[in-house]
């Protein structure tokens, strides 16, 4: 992770990290101080109701900063109280890299696919070949998924996906499709894979953007969504 390169005081709207499915609902609000390495900062005390925010250190929070379409999000723990000069501050430690989210455009589709992914930093095999792995999507969309995986990635890795044929309204021409991973986080307890991340679609041209949306065409007639 790089360092954290957010101007003295900017405002930063906060909740506590909701579970996967659940909506954020920043409730609190603090203002960022200063980066101390790649992966640690500190920010005024939180407020909640006009009340400072007692410290957790089990608790991982959500913040949120930027505007329009350049909104950032960064999830950590706090981990201490540190002073600086009159005033004290939270020191929190980063637990992923920053997530860039753009307004959706695209209607996502609550769907459980089997889908394969592998990685082109991963080693070729003895004959040319490349492994891939098995995960399971959360949603779908004409843009990206979000997907259960057991493979730790990097955001901004790129890795190749393939995609299930759906029987429905003909076969699609969707199968590997290049893509970027956007945000990446453990998944909750029970989940069947370790983690669960965002993927957005990197599209060629727009005939490959065109292929993604008959092919979620197809799975929205298949699964009646």
């Amino acid at each position: 992770m790089a360092v954290l390169e957010i101007p003295q005081g900017t405002r930063l709207q906060m909740c506590f990290a909701p579970e996967l499915g659940e909506k954020p609902e920043f409730d609190m609000s603090a203002s960022f101080f200063k980066s101390l390495d790649d992966s640690c900062f500190l920010m005024s005390i939180p407020m909640k109701g006009g009340k400072p925010v007692q410290i957790d250190e089990t608790q991982k929070l959500l913040l949120r900063y930027g505007e329009g379409d350049e909104i950032m999000f960064v999830t950590a723990y706090c981990d201490d109280i540190v002073k600086q000069g009159i005033r004290n501050y939270w020191k929190l430690r980063r637990v992923s890299e920053n997530r860039q989210y753009f307004q959706r455009k695209d209607e996502r589709y609550k769907a459980a696919l089997g889908v394969k992914y592998t990685s082109p930093l991963w080693p070729l095999k003895s004959d040319g070949s490349i492994d891939y792995e098995d995960g399971i999507t959360l949603d779908i969309s004409a843009g990206g998924l979000a997907m259960y995986l057991s493979t730790r990635f990097d955001v901004g890795a790129i890795c190749k996906l393939t995609l299930p044929a759906i029987e429905s309204e003909g076969v699609s021409t969707v199968r590997d499709i290049v893509s970027a991973v956007c945000w990446y986080r453990e998944a909750p307890i029970g989940s069947p894979h370790r983690f669960v991340c965002g993927i957005q679609f990197r599209f060629a041209d727009d005939m490959e953007k065109d292929d993604v949306r008959n092919y979620i065409s197809s799975v929205k007639h298949a699964y009646r969504l």
